[in-house]
């Protein structure tokens, strides 16, 4: 466990594996903490060295009254990659946590990160004014911007907790595990309202179409048929990202938007197998 101050003096925490080889920075979803990935702190840590963190807002780490937008995470994940003198890395993203390795690509580019993995994240999630129908739909839209205030105001209403309940079972199809779901609603707990509502409407308002293209290192998109989030707006991302393969775990397999909490030895063997490929390994489109 480590902790860090960032350029506006906001403690984050993290956990460092250490190790030799390529370190792999992973990032979790709104609302969540990186306790989503201790299956791959342990199932992943003794090939490589492995990173997670607390976005500001969530988990341990402290929960200022500014800074709750997309941007400015990407830029807290700055400051972590350089306190940890980090020239050259894997970076995984999963939900929120692809946004924000997006947005980090738009305003600092690739020239550090070796190969990306994006987990079951729309390139946007809210139907904004500007998309057509048929962008909403390849976008993978869950809801319209009328749908994303009402939700907002209802997490930060006198039911939030409730709210935040069924919002977290909204993620899992079929009959999950009991124990699961509540680890999920208890990891949300951890995110107060005045982060958790701003954050997820900056989140939410975002469009990254435009970055997809530009995202020019090997890339590995991962969705999963029982999640909220459509397969098919994986498979469009996978579309636009230069060479990028797609995988979406079949329902026998995973169930849900936490593929790596459901089935942690079924996603650690996806990942493992990109992230050790040979570097200069020409990436080739893939449906699985």
């Amino acid at each position: 466990m480590g902790e860090l101050k960032t350029n506006d003096r906001v403690r984050l925490t993290y956990r460092d594996s250490g190790g030799d080889g390529v370190p792999l920075v992973m990032l979790h979803g709104w609302g969540q903490t990186q306790e989503m990935f201790r299956h791959q702190m342990d199932g992943l840590a003794p090939a490589r060295r492995v990173i997670t963190l607390d976005l500001r807002g969530h988990g341990l780490s402290e929960k200022p009254r500014h800074g709750y937008r997309i941007a400015r995470l990407s830029r807290d994940v700055l400051d972590l990659v350089d306190h940890l003198n980090l020239d050259r890395f894997d970076a995984l993203g999963w939900s929120m946590g692809a946004s924000v390795w997006w947005s980090f690509i738009d305003q600092y580019g690739t020239s550090r990160i070796r190969r990306f993995v994006a987990v079951d994240q729309p390139a946007a999630v809210a139907a904004v004014p500007w998309l057509t129908t048929e962008e909403q739909r390849d976008s993978g839209a869950i809801f319209d911007v009328a749908g994303l205030l009402e939700l907002g105001a209802a997490l930060a209403g006198p039911d939030g907790e409730q709210v935040r309940e069924d919002f977290v079972r909204g993620m899992f199809s079929g009959d999950p595990d009991r124990d699961l779901i509540a680890f999920v609603a208890e990891q949300i707990k951890s995110t107060p309202s005045h982060a958790g509502v701003p954050l997820l409407y900056d989140h939410c308002a975002q469009d990254w179409r435009d970055v997809l293209p530009r995202v020019d290192v090997p890339t590995l998109v991962i969705g999963c048929e029982g999640s909220h989030v459509s397969p098919a707006s994986q498979q469009f991302i996978a579309g636009r990202i230069p060479g990028a393969r797609l995988h979406v775990f079949p329902s026998d397999v995973a169930n849900s938007h936490f593929p790596f909490l459901e089935n942690p030895p079924a996603f650690n063997a996806v990942v493992e197998t990109f992230l050790s490929e040979v570097a200069d390994a020409a990436p080739s489109a893939a449906d699985a």
